[in-house]
């Protein structure tokens, strides 16, 4: 028999310092600005390390390739030999992003819920009592001030309790918020050397994490909008790419008005990441283009579009990343028809500026 054999146990390098940690936070940036393709952002990464020495002799990019396997970040299409990113690389990047972009933020202890000034349907005690009311739930009857209330009006001799006498405690009202985000992947996004689709997928990456745990019982929605607009689920935002497209911002609007119709929220609000003006309309199978300047028609069915969700107390939030001043013009007619809220924010300043609006939506009152 043999025996054992010991030797000193030298644990994994883990936590934030880490070299596989580090590696990994500019490997998901990457993959952001490779839209998914983890061939091409583990090339990108590899060429960083020629040119600024990440790796070293223990720990090569090599090594971080077989960890990304086997920690489950990366896999390969069965039968193809296509490697490609697992739900736990998605859900990592939409982590990754809300520590970026809204850092400074603390999971919520109440459940996910916007408080507001009101007292009503709701899942949290508060300390104001009030008669009981027909609908009143059990859980709700102060017992306390009921059989205070009983003694008092009836004698302590023989106990009568009668429906006068209950009391029941208020609930905190919280709302929920129905939240839709148009990103625009027109090709102007990524014009004149200048990357902004990528800012905007982070963003809109971090919205969806920061309401998966902070505010469960929200919703968001996502559309991109080019020559036409649609809908995508969150787990596509890593591989969202820009077209060959134009703007065509009524499209977006369109199918943001008409998602937010089938909500029962009394919250729901459009969030509008844009760099450029509408310069696209489809008619019947056709599309009606002009990218020199301000088209009229175009403009004006995008401001009677405005008007229509200010009908519905819909506020459109614009986040222009643009200084154009004919430009400026536009979103202030836009928002002003709108009744909404206009940002022109650089790509730093973008995640700051949702959150910002994001958070004053929430606290409004309910009419």
């Amino acid at each position: 028999m043999l025996g054992h054999h010991f030797s000193k146990y030298i644990p994994e390098e883990q936590g934030p310092n880490s070299k596989f940690d580090q590696l990994l936070n500019i490997f998901q940036q990457l993959l952001l600005m490779t839209s998914g393709n983890v061939t091409e952002a583990m090339s990108w990464l590899s060429e960083l390390d020629r040119q600024y020495g990440l790796t070293s002799d223990q720990y090569g990019i090599g090594d971080f390739y077989e960890d990304l396997k086997r920690k489950g970040y990366i896999t390969e299409k069965d039968g193809e030999g296509q490697v490609v990113m697992t739900a736990k690389s998605e859900q990592s990047i939409r982590k990754s992003a809300l520590d970026e972009i809204f850092g400074k933020l603390k999971r919520s202890k109440s459940g996910g819920n916007h408080h507001t000034p009101f007292t009503g349907t709701g899942d949290e005690l508060s300390s104001d009592v009030r008669p009981f009311q027909f609908g009143d739930t059990l859980e709700q009857i102060s017992m306390t001030e009921s059989i205070k209330n009983a003694q008092i009006n009836h004698g302590i001799g023989d106990f009568t309790l009668m429906e006068q006498d209950l009391e029941v405690v208020e609930k905190e009202q919280k709302t929920t918020t129905s939240t839709v985000m148009m990103i625009d992947i027109s090709h102007s996004m990524i014009l004149y050397g200048e990357d902004r689709i990528t800012p905007a997928k982070k963003v809109a990456l971090a919205m969806a994490e920061l309401i998966k745990t902070k505010y469960p019982k929200d919703s968001l929605d996502i559309i991109v909008f080019g020559n036409d607009a649609w809908q995508i689920q969150i787990k596509d935002l890593p591989y969202l790419e820009v077209g060959p497209y134009h703007t065509n911002t009524v499209a977006g609007l369109e199918l943001a008005m008409d998602l937010l119709r089938r909500k029962k929220t009394r919250n729901k609000q459009i969030f509008m990441i844009t760099d450029g003006k509408p310069t696209c309309l489809k008619e019947g199978i056709k599309y009606y283009k002009n990218s020199f300047g301000l088209d009229r028609k175009i403009v004006s069915k995008t401001l009677t579009l405005a008007a229509q969700c200010r009908r519905l107390d819909i506020p459109v939030t614009t986040f222009m990343i643009a200084s154009d001043p004919y430009l400026k013009q536009f979103v202030q007619n836009f928002t002003q028809v709108n009744n909404g809220r206009a940002y022109y924010s650089n790509l730093q300043g973008l995640g700051g500026f949702v959150l910002e609006d994001f958070q004053r939506n929430r606290r409004k009152n309910i009419k």
